[in-house]
């Protein structure tokens, strides 16, 4: 599999339905923003100015809080997401080799996504699972005591 090369054409009328429960309240960009990233699945650039003006808000304050929050993506997501722990317990047990098994196997770096939209791939500082170490998760599923050769066999169930 190979990065991320396509682009997803985002579903805006998911976007307005949301927007338009919440035109004229206040206080409410957070919730909107998080709405409508669990129902298209990202925040496409296209949606922002819709957002903006139903909320009447600028393009800015959207924006801002669009960057500032890690939770938010800018572009389409896999359906899985891989976290892989780069805290100190798993580094000294061995997750960089863990991640470039990954990174290998599915033809993507740190960031990014397939180009089939089945996995998007990131790092993360701690998973608080030092026992399991190195650990990594695909979406709400732990798994530790990784061996590169492990990771083939985990990413396989997803597949």
């Amino acid at each position: 599999m190979k990065g991320r090369t396509k682009s997803q054409k985002p579903d805006l009328t998911k976007v307005d339905k949301i927007v338009s429960k919440y035109k004229g309240e206040e206080g409410v960009l957070i919730s909107v923003l998080q709405e409508v990233q669990a129902e298209v699945g990202w925040i496409p650039l296209q949606a922002i100015q819709r957002i903006a003006d139903a909320l009447e808000v600028s393009l800015g304050q959207v924006y801002g809080v669009l960057t500032f929050y890690a939770q938010f993506y800018l572009t389409p997501r896999g359906r899985n997401t891989i976290r892989v722990c780069r805290g100190t317990a798993c580094y000294v047990r061995g997750t960089k080799a863990n991640l470039r098994a990954v990174e290998r196997i599915l033809g993507i770096k740190e960031g990014e996504t397939t180009s089939d939209f089945k996995f998007s791939l990131e790092t993360v500082a701690c998973l608080g699972t030092c026992f399991l170490a190195p650990v990594m998760m695909i979406n709400r599923n732990y798994y530790g005591k990784l061996t590169p050769g492990k990771v083939g066999t985990i990413l396989k169930q997803y597949s």
